[in-house]
């Protein structure tokens, strides 16, 4: 499946527009990891357990989408953007959640 953020393929031809199509993925990250990261962000450089996160999350994402593609007999999706958001990390709670939506446009190309 091709993916692009761009509308169009440069080379191909689009024949038919399916709809926009969507992967949502909620992962949530322990209170233990949150603790790293903090310490992290205190002294300065990159917390791994995020970024490693952040990267399962995407590619869950991106895969439920090609997926939703496939299932309306898409064979590329153009238009492709991924947002990402963190929700709770209150110091109430032990999880904070990491929440990676994308969306796009599945679309038959020759």
């Amino acid at each position: 499946m091709l993916i692009t953020t761009t509308s169009s393929l440069e080379g191909k031809v689009i024949k038919e527009y399916r709809g926009v199509v969507f992967g949502e993925v909620i992962s949530g990250i322990h209170f233990i990891n949150d603790f790293t990261a903090s310490i992290t962000n205190f002294v300065g450089g990159r917390s791994e357990e995020y970024e490693q996160e952040l990267v399962n999350a995407r590619a869950d994402a991106i895969n439920e989408m090609i997926e939703k593609a496939e299932k309306i007999g898409a064979n590329a999706l153009i238009g492709v953007k991924i947002d990402v958001e963190t929700v709770g990390n209150s110091e109430k709670s032990l999880m904070s959640m990491l929440l990676v939506h994308v969306s796009g446009t599945a679309v038959v190309i020759e």
